[in-house]
């Protein structure tokens, strides 16, 4: 399936034909998937509707490889973790589904990138290798084509003097960092922003205590002088990114979905507005799996967007919005 089928999803109908088509595919061609699914007793007789398909624990890219099809993987992205642990690789073997997927959602929420200044915040990415969110946002930021777009690492009096010179051109601006960074950011350096987006990834990273999402965004909101702030909701083991607009409710891409299963039956969904664990399907993951069971807690409401509320307990603490109540 080309991704060009995937973006142009129109309907729910739609939507859920190429979701039955994707697991049929990955099913014959995922070799951990297949086992899964067979041990629970689902194969591609037995998955008639999207409700019937198995979603794999997010765990087994942390001891398995999971990839579909014959082709070697071209890149590998691995999850931030403590010293010790042990790290979630994701096997990408089309870079182009990658660059499509988050270049086409940002589109799809922001519109075009070249009309933005990019700047990142993203230090705790940027001091290890093979962060899925580094490779995006440095894609972004060549797409941005603004001779001012970049990465910031610790300087952040030169990134405060950066968005005090773009405030005063009037120059549309993102401000994309990891939760710790932006906090750091705004206790050393307060500003009155209005014509910049700022967008948080979630994550203290160890650096800080945890924050409920309320708190983070106060915080957030009065050092920027903002009325929102926004963010972005993704993990090594997906290539697309759900995004809010500053409620704390995510929305999805076309070819993105949340579905909400049960903490006590793993294989039973709850109803609209009930917490429970976070399923993704991710279409655009097609050469690895589509339909991960991730270790957040949320809801989904009544017009399709979901909230992130925390964490299974025991699970690893990492970023992508992952703050505990």
């Amino acid at each position: 399936m080309a991704f060009e089928s995937i973006i142009n999803i129109t309907s729910q109908t739609d939507f859920e034909a190429k979701a039955l088509e994707t697991f049929n595919y990955q099913y014959k061609w995922n070799t951990t998937y297949r086992q899964f699914c067979d041990y629970l007793k689902k194969n591609a007789g037995s998955v008639q509707q999207v409700d019937d398909i198995p979603f794999l624990p997010i765990s087994f890219f942390k001891t398995h490889k999971i990839i579909s099809g014959k082709e070697r993987s071209v890149i590998v992205f691995s999850s931030s973790g403590t010293t010790g642990s042990q790290t979630s690789k994701h096997f990408v073997q089309d870079l182009e589904f990658y660059k499509k997927s988050y270049s086409k959602g940002f589109q799809y929420f922001y519109g075009a990138i070249k009309n933005y200044c990019v700047l990142a915040l993203l230090p705790s990415y940027l001091e290890r290798e093979g962060s899925s969110l580094v490779y995006m946002v440095q894609d972004l930021i060549v797409k941005s084509g603004h001779p001012q777009s970049g990465f910031y690492l610790n300087n952040m009096a030169e990134l405060r003097d950066k968005l005090e010179k773009l405030e005063h051109s009037g120059t549309k601006t993102l401000l994309i960092g990891v939760s710790f960074a932006l906090l750091d950011m705004v206790e050393q350096y307060p500003l009155q922003l209005r014509h910049t987006i700022v967008m948080e990834t979630g994550g203290m990273k160890g650096r800080r205590k945890e924050l409920i999402r309320e708190e983070l965004h106060d915080r957030l909101k009065k050092g920027f002088g903002i009325d929102r702030i926004h963010s972005e909701y993704g993990m090594t083991e997906l290539l697309s990114q759900a995004y809010s607009k500053g409620n704390g409710v995510f929305e999805t891409p076309p070819w993105m979905n949340v579905k909400i299963r049960s903490t006590q039956d793993p294989l039973s969904y709850q109803p609209i507005g009930k917490t429970g664990g976070l399923n993704i399907i991710d279409l655009a993951n097609r050469h690895s799996c589509s339909f991960i069971a991730t270790q957040d807690l949320g809801k989904v409401n009544v017009n399709g967007g979901f909230e992130v509320l925390g964490r299974f307990d025991h699970s690893d603490v990492r970023g992508c919005n992952l703050m505990m109540l």
